[in-house]
């Protein structure tokens, strides 16, 4: 039997992301390309119960509580059959669980499923990061991205992109060069103290009320993408727009900034007028009519997702203009988040 008292509680923390501007050039098919993201909370919190085994036949109980779901695993007999727990099976095959321990795996998300916000591989990084102190040696945080990027790609087969786990691992505000996929190179933008605060104020994430998928439309965007190669004029532009926003943000240059959000959004539509949805180009609409800075939607686009806004300076206008988003219905709601600076957390917790 499952002593009633745990050996000890681990707990990993990860980060989500918005505002990818260079998005679709993190990609095998990109090959190479720079990429701006934006960490944030609400992030994915993982926390996990170690106890001996002594015996008893299951070794993992894993608990979605954001889902009300509950599931037991073998770590070393996964199945790959249930698309919900994938990512789950993989991350514990590919950290090998020590077969002496039985673990309690609770993970936690206020971000709605299928946000578009990368929380899939903070799901995966989060989980990687608190399996890793069950065994000896630790890994660095660029080295827990690469572990969860090959679980999509390599256990997996998923399609994937790098940024969305280095983000996950980094945190704050990010500059990545992929110099040949899926080896790259992250810089952290360093921002005096008011820049930061205004971007933490006044970039708004909003969910459209349905989960993001991947889609017929993006098979046939990564199809235009491969047959034309990574020297494609959208690409090229994309990569521009992360360079761009970079260096507007380090001159303090915020209108300028919003401007790239909206290049890198048309972009976007440019590869397939489907990838923004007719549900965010209302709430484009709407910011611009409340004289917002600029717009984007969140990772791949399409139907569902969420988008990000950077609105304008006043206060009361940001208030107002959340106000008529979320009137809008449909179960668009507006997602309160921050920028957190640290790197991937992992903690012992104490009794």
């Amino acid at each position: 039997m499952v002593s009633k008292k745990p050996i000890c509680i681990i707990m990993c923390e990860a980060w989500t992301r918005f505002l990818d501007l260079g998005g679709w050039a993190d990609t095998w098919f990109a090959k190479y390309g720079f990429i701006f993201n934006i960490a944030i909370r609400p992030g994915v919190l993982v926390q996990i119960k170690i106890y001996k085994r002594n015996g008893r036949k299951e070794r993992v109980c894993i608990t979605a509580e954001s889902y009300g779901q509950t599931y037991l695993l073998d770590p070393d007999i996964p199945s790959y059959k249930n698309q919900d727990i994938a990512l789950l099976e993989a991350a514990l095959e590919i950290m090998k669980v020590p077969k002496d321990l039985y673990l309690e795996i609770n993970i936690y998300s206020e971000m709605p499923k299928g946000a578009g916000t990368g929380t899939s591989a903070a799901v995966t990084t989060a989980l990687i990061g608190a399996l890793d102190r069950l065994t000896y040696g630790r890994l660095a945080p660029h080295e827990v991205a690469e572990r969860a990027h090959k679980v999509e790609t390599e256990i997996l087969k998923l399609q994937c992109g790098i940024q969305d786990q280095l983000c996950s691992v980094f945190g704050g505000i990010n500059f990545i060069e992929m110099t040949d996929y899926p080896r790259s190179i992250v810089s952290q933008i360093a921002l005096p103290k008011e820049i930061f605060w205004e971007l933490e104020r006044r970039l708004l994430l909003f969910y459209l009320g349905n989960a993001h998928s991947s889609s017929e439309i993006h098979q046939l965007v990564i199809k235009r993408l491969e047959d034309s190669g990574a020297d494609n004029p959208i690409l090229q532009g994309l990569r521009k727009c992360a360079c761009d926003a970079k260096d507007a943000l380090y001159e303090g240059q915020l209108k300028k900034f919003g401007k790239i959000m909206i290049k890198n959004n048309e972009l976007q539509r440019a590869l397939h007028p489907q990838l923004i949805s007719t549900k965010a180009d209302q709430i484009f609409k709407l910011a611009q009519e409340f004289k917002a800075y600029g717009w984007d939607v969140n990772g791949a686009g399409g139907n569902g997702g969420s988008v990000t806004i950077f609105c304008s300076p006043d206060d009361s206008t940001k208030r107002k203009l959340i106000d008529v988003v979320e009137k809008m219905g449909g179960g668009i709601q507006y997602i309160p988040t921050n920028i957190p600076r640290d790197c991937l957390r992992v903690w012992q917790a104490k009794f």
